[in-house]
This record gives C-alpha cells, sequence and structure tokens, in this order.
C-alpha cells in the first residue's frame, strides 16, 4: 500500500473520529473551583449576600433617591407589600401534584416584603417575614416529589433569612436554616426522588439549580461541606440546560418559558456575583446573551406573544424585569424598557416575584448603545424559529413567525411549518396556545407523555390539526420527525425555506417557504413530492377573524380591518371553514371564534407526484 493512500486514509480518519466526538461533545462547562476551602476563603464573610451586598445596596439607595425608574417600580413594590400584609398565612396547599402555587406565592412575598425592609425597615413588615418564615418552614415538606416545589421555596426561605435574619429571632433564622437543609437541599440527594433535573435539559435545570444554590449560600456557615457539594453540582449540572439556548438564543420551550428559565438563572448569577464576586462563567455562557434578542422578537406589536410550544398568550403590559438583567450587561437600551418601568405603579398590579431582587440590576443599568433589531431574524436549534417585521417605522405593524423543529422537543407541539401573522394591529393567523395542566391532569389525562401514540397529540393545542401547517392523510405529524431551515434571505424582502421531510410519512420531499414581498403581505409556497401512499394534502390556516368566500380564496375581517387569502396555485379548489367553538374535545381548550380554513387537495392532482402549494395573504 503507497504511504501517500495510508497517510490520508489516517487523516480522513481522524476527521470523521473528530467530527464524531464533536456531536458526542459535552456542553462547554463553566468554572467550578468550588471545594470547601473555596467556600470558606471566597463567600463574603457577611449577609446580604443573595443578589444584594452592602456595596451593592449602597448604590442602590442612591437610586432611590435619584433615578425616577428605581423610585417608581419601588413605589410599586411598596404597593404589593402592603396587599400581602392583608393576605393570611400560607399552608400547606398541594393542588393536584404541586404545592408549586404556594412556594412561587413565598417567592414573591419574601423577596417584596424582603427588599422593602432593606430599603425602608418597618417593623411590621419584620413581624410579618417572622411569620411567613416560620409557617413554612413547619410544613412537613415542601413536596419533593415535584421538585420545582421545593427549589421555588428554596430560594423564598433563602431571601428571607439572608437579606432579614440579623433582625429576626435566632430561633426563627436557625429553623430556617434547618428546613433549607432538611426540607430543601438533601431531597435532590435522594436518587429515589424526582431528582432527574441536575442532569435535565429544560427549565426544571435551571429553576431547582437556582433555589439549591440560594439555599447553599444561606447555610454555607452551618454546613460547608453540604453547601460546598451543593454548588459544585449545580456549576456542572447547569450547562445541560444551559445549551438549550444554542446556537442562537431560540430557547425550544417558548418565551413564556424563556422568562421562567431565564430568570432563576440571572438570579442565579446575581446571586453568585454578590457573593463570591464572580458568576464562574454564567453571564457569558453561549448564546445566553443572544437569547434577549429571541425574547424580543417573540413579542408581537398586539401584545401577544409567538405562542408556540406551552407558551402563554400575552406578555405583561409591565416591564420585563428579566430582559433588563441583559440590557444591565450589555448596556444595549433595547432591552431596558424603560417606559414600562415607569407606568403607574397602581396599574402594575402584581409584579413578578423576584421583582424586589430585580430592583438590583434595574439600578446597575447604563445606557452605552441602543441596538435595534433587524427587519428578519433566523435562529437554530432544537425549535428553530425565524421572524419578519415591516420595515422602518412598521407602520402597518408587520409581523410574522414560523418555526421548525420536532413534537417531542420539551413543551413541544406537532406544530412544525406552522407560522402566525399581524398586520394592523391585528392577529390574523393564531397558535392555539397552551392550556391548564391541572385541569388536564386532574382527570387522569397524561400530558407530558411524547410518544407518537401518546394521549398528548389527542389535543387540538398539542396536535397539528390546531395549526396553521400541512397534514397529510388526515394522519398526525411525526412526533420525532425534525424540521431546521435550509434557507434565509434577510433584508427588506425576507425569505426562510425549512426543509419538513422528515414529518410526513407519505411525502418524499416537502419543504415551506415563507416570503415577505412587502409590508402588507406574506407568502407562504410548499414545494411537494408524494409517495403513492399519499391520498390528500390539507394546507391549513388558523384563525379568529371572520371569514367570507371570495372567487381566489377567502376575506379575513376582523376589527374593522380586513385580510385578503388567496389560494394562488389551486384557484379551482375553495377553501373549507371548520369551526372549532366549541373544540372537538370536552378537554380541549375553547378559543372563541376559533377555526381552522382548510385547503384540501387530492393527490391526484399533483402531475408527477410534484406540485406546489402557494397562497398569498395581503392586507392591501
Amino acid at each position: 500500500m503507497r504511504p501517500n493512500f495510508i497517510y490520508t486514509l489516517f487523516i480522513l480518519c481522524a476527521i470523521l473520529f473528530s467530527v464524531e466526538s464533536l456531536q458526542a461533545a459535552d456542553p462547554v462547562k463553566l468554572e467550578n473551583p468550588m471545594t470547601v476551602q473555596y467556600l470558606k476563603s471566597k463567600l463574603r464573610k457577611s449577609s446580604p449576600r443573595l443578589v444584594l451586598n452592602s456595596s451593592i445596596e449602597r448604590e442602590l439607595k442612591k437610586d432611590l433617591k435619584n433615578d425616577p425608574v428605581i423610585k417608581n417600580m419601588f413605589e410599586a413594590l411598596k404597593l404589593n407589600a402592603a396587599e400581602i400584609m392583608e393576605q393570611p398565612l400560607l399552608t400547606r396547599n398541594v393542588i393536584g401534584r404541586r404545592l408549586l402555587g404556594t412556594s412561587r406565592e413565598m417567592l414573591y412575598r419574601m423577596n417584596t416584603l424582603g427588599m422593602v425592609y432593606r430599603l425602608e425597615p418597618d417593623a411590621k413588615i419584620l413581624e410579618r417575614i417572622d411569620d411567613e418564615v416560620l409557617a413554612v418552614c413547619a410544613f412537613s415538606d415542601w413536596n419533593p416529589s415535584h421538585y420545582l416545589d421545593v427549589a421555588e421555596m428554596s430560594m423564598a426561605v433563602a431571601f428571607a433569612v439572608d437579606w432579614v435574619g440579623s433582625d429576626l429571632p435566632a430561633t426563627t433564622v436557625e429553623k430556617a436554616k434547618a428546613a433549607l437543609i432538611e426540607l430543601g437541599i438533601m431531597p435532590s440527594y435522594n436518587k429515589e426522588g424526582n431528582v432527574g433535573w441536575i442532569n435535565g435539559n429544560n427549565n426544571w435545570n435551571q429553576v431547582c439549580h437556582g433555589g439549591m444554590i440560594a439555599a447553599s449560600i444561606v447555610i454555607a456557615e452551618k454546613d460547608p461541606e453540604l453547601a460546598a457539594k451543593t454548588i459544585s453540582r449545580a456549576l456542572e449540572g447547569m450547562p445541560h440546560a444551559l445549551e438549550e439556548y444554542g446556537p442562537d438564543g431560540v430557547y425550544p420551550e417558548g418565551s413564556t418559558y424563556w422568562g421562567y428559565g431565564t430568570s432563576f438563572t440571572v438570579l442565579t448569577a446575581a446571586m453568585f456575583e454578590s457573593a463570591f464576586g464572580t458568576d464562574f462563567g454564567l453571564a457569558n455562557y453561549p448564546a445566553l446573551k443572544e437569547s434577549a434578542d429571541f425574547r424580543l422578537w417573540s413579542n408581537a406589536p398586539s401584545g401577544w406573544y409567538f405562542n408556540f410550544a406551552d407558551c402563554g398568550d400575552r406578555r405583561s403590559e409591565n416591564g420585563d424585569i428579566t430582559l433588563a438583567w441583559f440590557g444591565t450587561k450589555t448596556g444595549n437600551s433595547i432591552y431596558f424598557e424603560r417606559e414600562r418601568f415607569l407606568r403607574d405603579p397602581k396599574e402594575m398590579g402584581e409584579l413578578a416575584r423576584y421583582a424586589g431582587a430585580g430592583l438590583v440590576w434595574l439600578s446597575q443599568f447604563k445606557e452605552t448603545t441602543k441596538k435595534e433589531l433587524p427587519e428578519a431574524w433566523k435562529g437554530g436549534g432544537d425549535n428553530p424559529v425565524v421572524f419578519f417585521r415591516g420595515s422602518g417605522a412598521n407602520t402597518r405593524q408587520y409581523y410574522f413567525g414560523g418555526k421548525g423543529g420536532r413534537g417531542s422537543v420539551n413543551h413541544g407541539n406537532m406544530d412544525v411549518g406552522s407560522f402566525v401573522f399581524e398586520l394592523d394591529g391585528v392577529r390574523w393567523v393564531v397558535d392555539p396556545g397552551n392550556q391548564s395542566y391541572h385541569e388536564l391532569e386532574k382527570t387522569g389525562f397524561n400530558l407530558w407523555g411524547r410518544c407518537q401514540e401518546c394521549e398528548r397529540w389527542t389535543l387540538l393545542t398539542k396536535n397539528n390539526y390546531g395549526h396553521s401547517t400541512i397534514t397529510v392523510n388526515d394522519a398526525l405529524h411525526n412526533v420525532d420527525g425534525y424540521s431546521d431551515f435550509i434557507d434565509f434571505k434577510a433584508g427588506s424582502q425576507p425569505q426562510a425555506t425549512i426543509d419538513m421531510t422528515e414529518v410526513f410519512g407519505d411525502l418524499e420531499k416537502i419543504t415551506r417557504t415563507y416570503a415577505k414581498p412587502n409590508d402588507y403581505s406574506l407568502l407562504i409556497e410548499d414545494n411537494l413530492e408524494l409517495k403513492e401512499s399519499a391520498k390528500s394534502i390539507t394546507w391549513q390556516l388558523m384563525t379568529t377573524a371572520e371569514v367570507e368566500s371570495t372567487k381566489e380564496g377567502v376575506l379575513l375581517k376582523q376589527d374593522g380591518k380586513t385580510l385578503v387569502v388567496k389560494n394562488q396555485s389551486h384557484p379551482g379548489i375553495k377553501f373549507s371553514v371548520i369551526s372549532l367553538d366549541p373544540p372537538p374535545l370536552e378537554l380541549d381548550r375553547r378559543i372563541e371564534n376559533l377555526k381552522r380554513i382548510e385547503l384540501r387537495i387530492p393527490a391526484y392532482l399533483f402531475e408527477n407526484k410534484t406540485g406546489k402549494i402557494s397562497v398569498l395573504l395581503s392586507g392591501e
């Protein structure tokens, strides 16, 4: 065998091995120097340590006198504190399998009352914090079978002890620290328990590690070995969830779960910084900062989200406190919703349960730039998305969001190829969004199985029949079929193409192209190659508008506006309108005026088993 050939073969094998190694590579690691010695030498010697410390607090108090945003948000916090003072103490109220409502309420109460007390000490507030802490520490447990409950309760008690513990009775502090160990941290070392989050890749990882870190910092002097071990475990485990932001910042579980998981990640970063003087690389984790753009893109002009996956429908009218952390880290004012933070405090209602801590990074924000979003953006990952918006001032309030992905992703749906569309302040094409977990679970419904035959896919909010996509032979999508973007063009007339082939067993190939011809229209084109088994193709659009048939398609009417839906490829076939109010199943979410507009095309109309479906949406 010739030497050159052997050398070439060696190089090819090395390349293949390297590729396989990269594909199987562990996520990027955080810095992890945590040992008992490190903990004892680097942990700030006195409280507060969680988000606040003495120097941070001094600056916050200065801003409270001079910064209109901080003054306004503090007024809102005080109004929230006054309402909390009128509520009864919490009890161990388990709803279904969750204590989560109680844990979240406790975090809201301690974060609010604690910050108000730090900035304006009041004996009545201190007494109430004492009562609240004693009440929850007397619970038999914090429901470790659903560990989110333990995590949020642990963070709540940790904030209370850290922020006001020096003024609380010593007996209360001792009971709280004992509870943080016995009810909070120790159950996470029970391998028989619900601890898959430790190396999991979803929001549980972020929330649960955040709660355990807060608890560990507070009990560090009492049990330094346990504290160091728990923080070290978190620094090893968190990257499994953080890598899900890659490569571009898209959070695969959707915008509201971005808000949940990311809020605990930024809380954790802030706690590390205040307690140790470093966040161990958390803020600069690959694609985390870029996820702020995903959050902004997910906010439509109407106030709705692009509500794919198990996402809520609408954003709060209040300023986004989690997003503001990214403003503080980047200096980009596009992430700092100043006008929303300056709303009348009386109109803000109940603030986020971490708003007290968030006051810190609101005060730390210093504008250095304002980098606006482009007119189109694509993000990859497990649930890739694309967004278009209008050019210039976007006077028509143009907004489009489309997606690929797979049904079996965390909190995923059979919605590959689906999209939402807004024009003139109206959401014309809707996503059915999410529905109450408890209302489903209490009936015995298996909401969380993600196999092809699992019960989850019977729901309109979860299956492809409730989304603006393609259905073949009236069948469910292939739950594990993955769809990614294969082409993207930015600019004022953007377009993006996704390959949806893996989703359909009866198609040789299908690509869907979204295009924005101008500031008032959206073009959807599907190119198909059919297998012999394909009998019918159904093009679907979900809307809550009134529908009127026309010669070329349908006319949508809503809020005094109109949108033309033109069937450009098959003018001989009329759209059908299927009312989904009421929905097919009793357990389905009921959405007023929801309907599915269908274009049902027999396979025999595709000559040589190939063809195109082209539909234009236009508000001209």
